[in-house]
Formats: structure tokens, C-alpha cells, sequence
């Protein structure tokens, strides 16, 4: 709809393509049974002008139906891919757990392709091919009825070997398609994992993996190539039949002086015109088969319904930060708990720590907080309201989260912690830093906060990357503050360079904290020992000591362990 304007000319062209297309045998015709024929050198160059008039005619029409037909293709893939990342972007981390990136890749980018291929060569064009058809069949019947039956004699075999080349066809487009998906998947996972594939030298069976997927992507191209291999030997045959068909009978009817010899000489150029656009059909046809097949691909993505429901409205000016969880059971699945009948409260402003061992529900409870996964059972309040009443982007935006795990973009380092928010200047990512205690070491950086970090941050260290990370959390200015083993990957004495910071960033806001160092989550208000999803202990540090149960245990394990 937004380029009806484009469309509705690329028609009005394919007419007009469509009905000039029989007119240069119709001058031929003429020329020969009237000038030719008859010596007249005068009326034969009128009519050689003619044509080259008409074909200069026929080449501007067919420049700007190509350029309108292209660039509506085009405009439609632009508003489709934008459209796709949109989408794929709101999805929520479930959707992304089971499916793989590269088919993703696979879907916004070469399946949006064969799409574009509908309208420029496939949708339009073929609409031209038939009508041009009708016209050229329709001259035909007008100016010798029976000699068009006799030339149409072998339609009937071109129909059905079309019908059987079109369904084989179609099999093998969605063969192609699917090993295409499985190539990008294959070459996405294993490049973004070189480093594991190196450091346990699996290079040569990796390889001979990408052989067998190549492979089959191939055979799969084999088979379309072998279908076609078939299919247009079989046309020229029907052709050449068709062309013997009308030498026998045209010459008869010469010779009976039924009809004149321009007549069989346009006939000739008649059957080119019918065989080529039906030639050009099946070939679109098989355009529109792909484009289709892409199509389904794609809006089979467009239409997954794995967003997070925001009927939610409410946006406070500010919050407290009162976190409330009521007997919250959740699970990735139906069949596995993760989180069971968990009930706990923080008040504004406290620190709470969440500790246990890996798979207990420690970062679970954190996803479940800002939506990125739904509860199954149970309610979850901030500052007495359900979360989902909250709308969810203003409820993300409220929850800043250092992850374990850092994602750095290939952008600046300022970019990296504004998130090219324009609403942050480059004075307060450069007072967060300070805060931080990074500022040194990011202007130290060729460039300073311009510097380019590469893929994922593989030009910064561990610690570098979870400083950047932090200071990115600091500078949104959250509600509430999330940290999920922010500082695992730091060594000691950048932890320490940053736990000043943190506590600074604490005060006076809600925090919840994930770590497997109990050091760093001595001073919390409130300890929760998870275990296989169900609480165990609550309490402060030196309360879940003196308990002597699972907080005690996880301690003396660790101390004793670092030899203390």
C-alpha cells in the first residue's frame, strides 16, 4: 500500500507492453505482402522506420517497468526487514532459547531477498507474460483461425509438463531454503566459537561437519538444476513441433492461395512470442515459488506470538523500590520447576543477596523480575502494584542489570554505555565512569571514550568489559539495581577498584545481588539461600552462620577452599 503509486504504473506499463507486443510481426506481415513482394522500395523503408520507432518505443517502456518494478521490490524488503528486526528485538528470551540465531540471519536477510525477487521479476512480469499471451493468441485467431488450432496442437503436452515441473520444483525451492538456513546456523555458531574449536584443535571435524551440511545444500541446489535440465529441452521439442506444424500447413495453404506468405512469417514470429514468454513464465513461476516460500518462512517469524503482554499503563514519575514476591512457582517448561512457592520482601533502599548453588533459581528470579520470562503461578509487586501493571519497557528501564556475562557492541566505549541514548550526555558517562573508577583506563584507550570496541568487546579484558558494563548501569540511573555475578570476571584488584562504586550506587536504592563470592555480600540486609528453587534460610550474614545449616556449609566450603 505505502508504494500503490509504483504498482499501479508497473501495471499500467505491463499493459502497454502487453498490447504493442504483436504489432512488430503484424508490420512485418505488411511489409512483406505489400512492399517486398511487390518491389515497393519507397513503402518498405516507411515501414523499416516504423519498426525502429516502435522497438525504440518497446525499449523505453521496458527501461522504466524494470526500474519501478525493482525499486518497488526493494522498498517492500526495506519496510519488511526494519519490520522483522522489530519484531525479532520484542520477542521474549524464551522464543530465543530454542531457536537458533543463524536461522534468524537466515529469515531477515536471504529468505527477504527472494521476496523482493516477487515483485521484480516474479508478481508483475508474470501478470505481462499471460497477458501478452492472450493478445498475441488473440492476433492470431483474427488473421487465420486455422492455422493457430494447427500451431496450438502441442499446448496440451506444454501444460501438463509445466503442471509436473512446477510441483517438483516447489519440493526442491524448500530444500534449498532449509539447507540454506542450516549453513548460516552452522557458520554463525562456529565462528562466534572459533576460540573453543582452536583451543581443543577441532578444526579438521569441524570441517568435515561443514562438508556433509555443504553438501546437502548443494545436492539440493542439483536437484532445481535437474528439473530444469528436463523442463526446457522438453519446450524447445514442443516448439520445434509447433514450427513443423505450421511449415506443413502454411505452405499448403500457400500454395492453395489461401493465405499469403507474410501471414507464415508473422505465424513464425508468433510462435517465438509464445514460447518465449511461456519459457519466461515457468522460470517466474518458479521465482514466485521461492518468493512464496520465503514468504511463508518469514511471516511465520512475523507471526509468532512470543512478545511479553504490556497491557500495562502505569509509569510513575518515581519509585521506591519495594520489591514483593507471593508465592512465585515458575518454570522454563511444564514439566521442571525452577522457582517453588517463593515469598520474600525488600524495602526500599535495602540490599538483598541471593546465593546457592548453580541451577538453584538464583538468576531466574532476577529474568522473572523485569518480564523477561512470564510466572506460572504466584504475584510480584513494586511498590504494592503487580508488575504487570507496570508498562514493561518502563519497568525495564527502571531495573538496570550488570550481567555476568558482558555484551559489548562494535561501537565507541561511550556508545557502549549511553546505548546511544540521547538524553545522556558524554559529561555524565565520563562522571559515572569517574565514580566507577575507570575513567583512567578508558582514557588511557586510543581514542579514549571514541575508541572502537570490537565484536562482543575482544579488544578489552574481562575486567575492562565488566567496568564498562557497570558504568553503563550506572549512568540509566535505575530504581532498582541488579547485579548477577558482576564481579566474577574481575580479578581482586580491579573488585576492589569497584566495590567503593558499588556501594555508592547502592545507597539509597534497591539492589538485588547474585554471587557466588560471599564476600561481596556480607554487608546485604538480607541473605536468601536458594536450593533447587525453594528458599532455605533468610537472614543477615552473621545470623545465617550461627544457624549452622546450608549458608554456614557454602561458606566454610569456599573459605576453606581458598585456603583461609
Amino acid at each position: 500500500m505505502p508504494y500503490r503509486t509504483y504498482f499501479i504504473w508497473s501495471v499500467v506499463l505491463t499493459l502497454v507492453i502487453a498490447g504493442i507486443a504483436p504489432l512488430l510481426p503484424m508490420l512485418v506481415e505488411y511489409a512483406l505482402d505489400r512492399f517486398i513482394l511487390n518491389s515497393d522500395y519507397d513503402g518498405l523503408t516507411t515501414m523499416t522506420i516504423l519498426m525502429v520507432v516502435l522497438l525504440l518505443f518497446q525499449t523505453l517502456v521496458r527501461y522504466y517497468h524494470t526500474l519501478l518494478t525493482n525499486t518497488l521490490g526493494q522498498s517492500v524488503i526495506r519496510d519488511l526487514r526494519i519490520q522483522t528486526f522489530n519484531h525479532i528485538t520484542n520477542l521474549r528470551l524464551k522464543y530465543f532459547d530454542r531457536t537458533p540465531i543463524g536461522r534468524l540471519i537466515t529469515r531477515t536477510v536471504s529468505d527477504l531477498e527472494t521476496i523482493a525477487d516477487i515483485f521484480s521479476e516474479g508478481l508483475i512480469q508474470i501478470i505481462g507474460d499471460i497477458l501478452q499471451l492472450v493478445v498475441i493468441i488473440s492476433v492470431m485467431f483474427y488473421t487465420d483461425w486455422e492455422l493457430t488450432l494447427i500451431v496450438l496442437i502441442p499446448m496440451p503436452i506444454m501444460v501438463v509438463s509445466t503442471y509436473f515441473f512446477q510441483e517438483a520444483m516447489k519440493s526442491a525451492f524448500q530444500d534449498v531454503r532449509y539447507w540454506v538456513a542450516n549453513l548460516n546456523t552452522f557458520l554463525q555458531e562456529h565462528i562466534t566459537g572459533v576460540s573453543i574449536i582452536q583451543y581443543f584443535a577441532r578444526e579438521k571435524q569441524e570441517m568435515n561437519k561443514f562438508k556433509d551440511i555443504n553438501a546437502e545444500h548443494r545436492n539440493a541446489h542439483i536437484r532445481s538444476n535437474w528439473y530444469f535440465s528436463i523442463f526446457f529441452p522438453v519446450i524447445e521439442i514442443i516448439m520445434a513441433i509447433a514450427l513443423g506444424l505450421l511449415v506443413w500447413y502454411g505452405s499448403k495453404s500457400i500454395l492453395a492461395a489461401r493465405i499469403s506468405p507474410g501471414v507464415v512469417v508473422a505465424f513464425i514470429m508468433y510462435i517465438n512470442m509464445i514460447f518465449r514468454p511461456i519459457r519466461e513464465l515457468v522460470d517466474k513461476f518458479n521465482t514466485l515459488q521461492m518468493g512464496m516460500v520465503g514468504a511463508e518462512r518469514i511471516f511465520s517469524v512475523l507471526d509468532t506470538d512470543e512478545q511479553t503482554p504490556n497491557q500495562g499503563t502505569y509509569k510513575p514519575r518515581e519509585i521506591k523500590g519495594e520489591i514483593v514476591f507471593e508465592n512465585v512457582w515458575f518454570s522454563y517448561d511444564e514439566e521442571k520447576w525452577v522457582l517453588k512457592d517463593v515469598s520474600f520482601k525488600v524495602k526500599p533502599g535495602e540490599t538483598l543477596a541471593l546465593v546457592g548453588a548453580t541451577g538453584a533459581g538464583k538468576s531466574s528470579t532476577i529474568n522473572i523480575l523485569s518480564r523477561f520470562y512470564e510466572i506460572n503461578k504466584g504475584s510480584i509487586k513494586l511498590d504494592g502494584r503487580d508488575i504487570r501493571d507496570y508498562d514493561v519497557h518502563y519497568l525495564r528501564r527502571i531495573i538496570a542489570t550488570v550481567l555476568q556475562d558482558v555484551f559489548l557492541f562494535s561501537d565507541s566505549v561511550a556508545n557502549n554505555i549511553g546505548l546511544n541514548d540521547p538524553s545522556i550526555t558524554r559529561e555524565e558517562i565520563m562522571e559515572a565512569a569517574k565514580r566507577v573508577g575507570a575513567h583512567e583506563f578508558i582514557e588511557r584507550l586510543p581514542g579514549g571514550y571514541d575508541y572502537q570496541v570490537k565484536e562482543r568487546g575482544a579488544t578489552l579484558s574481562a575486567g575492562q568489559a565488566q567496568l564498562i558494563s557497570f558504568i553503563r548501569a550506572l549512568v540509566h540511573n535505575p530504581g532498582i539495581l541488579v547485579l548477577d555475578e558482576a564481579t566474577s570476571s574481575v580479578d581482586t584488584e580491579t573488585e576492589l577498584l569497584i566495590q567503593q562504586a558499588i556501594d555508592a550506587l547502592m545507597a539509597d536504592r534497591t539492589s538485588i545481588v547474585i554471587a557466588h563470592r560471599l564476600s561481596t555480600i556480607q554487608k546485604a540486609d538480607k541473605i536468601i539461600v536458594l536450593d533447587h528453587g525453594e528458599i532455605k534460610e533468610v537472614g543477615n550474614h552473621q545470623e545465617l552462620l550461627h544457624l549452622n545449616g546450608y549458608y554456614k556449609r557454602l561458606y566454610d566450603l569456599q573459605f576453606h577452599s581458598a585456603g583461609i
